[in-house]
């Protein structure tokens, strides 16, 4: 079997830190021979070249080894870190997938006797004898899609690169694109990943700090709960560079008080999607949400305010979906809607489907959070849409009151509406606050509708 060329290469980066975990660390030398050992639990366990194996669990240092064993062996790799066992099985069995395995245990076995049949896509990628991915989509608006990626293809895409060895922490998901993006960026450059055993703002602090990581990527939602938890105000971020964000619009107010609390590092937003991968982006600067793309594997432009993407590491399709948001000449239509800058940039401003609309205004809940978290007695907040019979929808948001409010709970959410009638249109100021004891959001660290803990509400 010819070695893949991102496996040759872990063997030249010898004996530099590779994987960081709470228990220990390995370097490249011990990543290579781990991927050797999996190849052989692999061929142990009856998994053939081609095989459909659904990988289940978030990164450990077998899990990442095991993953790279499975594109070497040319599997198809459907992967999962929900532990929901409805949702397993529902995933398993669209991926068609003939084994099972872990990444944080020993199992690797058949799954349940099911037919034999492939999806068209799947059988393509065998004949090429090309490794494949298969993502889901987070299933939010519905039935999770199954997006297949020719890995091969897909990784190829990152080789090449000149970049000195960079420290960074594996915070976004095994499962998803982002995850995915950071752990093959680092593994082309020899760089050092530091897994996070629990993703509390305290103890990604206490891992930054540990193991000197240089780069964070992460998402707006997380990086406001570090605000809020003073982490960096405790000097627990010295060794930090860069940071990466995406995977949801930024409150701009939230962006400038990230620049006040860490002002010697870089805030450099990204983008992508599952279907079309992690576009490589530049930030106009730390300070800016616009930013350029300069890529060149990615092609874009804007249509009806919409962006639009075209790549050549995009999916081959869905395995339980038709491909609808693609183009007949393979433009993948993003749901995202930008503001276009005269040098070429784009600003993110927010789904369509998420945009508010009031009386045909458009209101993007980004700009309304923006607002609100100016407010010192705003900890935190979620804007979003709610029906009215004239205007078609009003703005209601969630917010998480700062301790001082104390039992004053009304009187706080009345100065806080009269503090954002103030400072926008009056039709994006919120119609009904409603004080919450958290806001919610995902494995993923977006935002969700649904917050716990409501305490109390007031409106127009």
């Amino acid at each position: 079997m010819n070695r893949k060329p991102l496996i040759e290469l872990l063997r030249t980066f010898a004996e530099r830190p590779a994987i960081n975990t709470t228990s220990a660390s390995y370097t490249y030398a011990h990543l290579a021979d781990e991927v050797e050992r999996q190849l052989q639990r692999l061929s142990d366990a009856g998994v053939a070249p081609g095989a459909t194996v659904f990988l289940q669990g978030d990164y450990s240092f077998g899990g990442i080894a095991l993953f790279l064993a499975m594109y070497q062996n040319d599997n198809i790799i459907a992967m999962n870190t929900s532990d929901n066992a409805q949702e397993i099985d529902s995933k398993r069995a669209t991926a068609n997938a003939s084994f099972f395995a872990e990444t944080g245990g020993c199992k690797i076995e058949p799954s349940p006797a099911q037919e034999d049949v492939s999806a068209p896509l799947v059988s393509a990628l065998r004949e090429q004898r090309h490794a494949g991915l298969i993502l889901f989509s987070s299933g939010t608006t519905g039935k999770p899609k199954a997006m297949l990626h020719d890995l091969d293809r897909l990784i190829d895409g990152y080789l090449g690169r000149r970049s000195r060895p960079l420290s960074m922490l594996l915070f976004l998901l095994f499962d998803h694109i982002g995850g995915i993006n950071t752990l093959l960026n680092i593994l082309s450059i020899g760089g050092g990943a530091t897994l996070v055993d629990e993703k509390t703002p305290a103890r990604v602090a206490a891992l930054i700090e540990r193991f000197k990581v240089s780069v964070l990527p992460t998402s707006p939602t997380f990086l406001n709960l570090l605000l809020l938890a003073d982490v960096a105000d405790q000097n627990a971020l010295t060794s930090l560079r860069m940071i990466t964000y995406g995977t949801e619009p930024m409150p701009e107010s939230l962006l400038q008080s990230l620049r006040e609390v860490l002002p010697r590092v870089k805030l450099l937003q990204t983008f992508g999607t599952s279907e079309t991968g992690i576009v490589s982006t530049t930030s106009i600067s730390s300070n800016s949400l616009f930013m350029k793309f300069n890529d060149a594997s990615t092609e874009y432009k804007v249509v009806d305010g919409e962006l639009w993407l075209r790549s050549t590491r995009q999916i081959l399709g869905y395995l339980n979906h038709p491909s609808d948001s693609f183009t007949d000449d393979g433009w993948f239509r993003t749901g995202d809607l930008v503001e276009q800058g005269e040098d070429g940039s784009v600003r993110i401003r927010g789904r369509r489907k998420e945009v508010i609309n009031v009386g045909g205004e458009k209101v993007f809940p980004a700009e309304v959070e923006s607002v609100l978290l100016k407010h010192p007695w705003v900890r935190d907040c979620r804007a979003y849409g709610q029906a009215n019979g004239i205007t078609g929808q009003f703005v209601a948001a969630d917010v998480v009151l700062d301790a001082q409010c104390g039992q004053q709970v009304d009187a706080a959410l009345r100065e806080i509406r009269a503090f954002a009638r103030s400072n926008m249109d009056s039709y994006k100021a919120p119609v009904r606050l409603n004080a919450v004891g958290a806001i919610a959001y995902s494995a993923r660290f977006k935002k969700l509708l649904g917050s716990p803990n409501r305490q109390s509400s007031t409106e127009l």
